[in-house]
């Protein structure tokens, strides 16, 4: 089976919510983004933001959290009905990275993917190039990131 049959394009599927706390937020960003208005909520009191709120670089791991374990679910979901589901990743590359809103402690933010396109890859027999729309939105409906993606399909 390949992607393009299981989600044809303009489908978008939800891959799951996660909750960002202040402890998961500061966590995150003392190992990979220490900038005080992810790290200190007093101190981010007084940025732009006017709280602490969640890396950018979160929000786009969070994604791929919630991707991977969707997709997990997915694979096991098609086995139980026979079906070999397609072979996917990596992914070589990403384009259009928007974070457009912040993401404050107390957040929850719903991930979605959808395939756009999808085509064989020219250099390699057999594998295709999935382009996806994948976007974060917050409990209050509004988008606080996007990007578009590709992935990977070994046939």
């Amino acid at each position: 089976m390949r992607l393009v049959e299981l989600s044809p394009p303009g489908r978008k599927i939800v891959t799951g919510t996660l909750l960002f706390t202040a402890e998961d937020i500061i966590r995150f960003a003392r190992k990979f983004d220490p900038q005080p208005f992810h790290v200190d909520a007093e101190a981010a009191r007084n940025y732009v933001f006017g709280g602490l709120c969640a890396s950018g670089w979160h929000t786009c791991a969070g994604w791929m959290k919630t991707y991977l374990a969707y997709w997990a679910r997915e694979v096991a979901r098609l086995e139980r009905e026979g079906i070999v589901a397609p072979k996917l990743g990596p992914s070589v590359g990403f384009r259009k990275l928007q974070w457009l809103k912040p993401v404050y402690a107390g957040d929850s933010i719903t991930y979605s993917v959808e395939l756009v396109e999808s085509r064989p890859l020219a250099s390699r027999k057999g594998t295709w190039i999935n382009m996806t729309v994948c976007d974060g939105v917050n409990q209050h409906g509004d988008a606080v990131m996007r990007y578009e993606g590709t992935v990977l399909e070994f046939g």
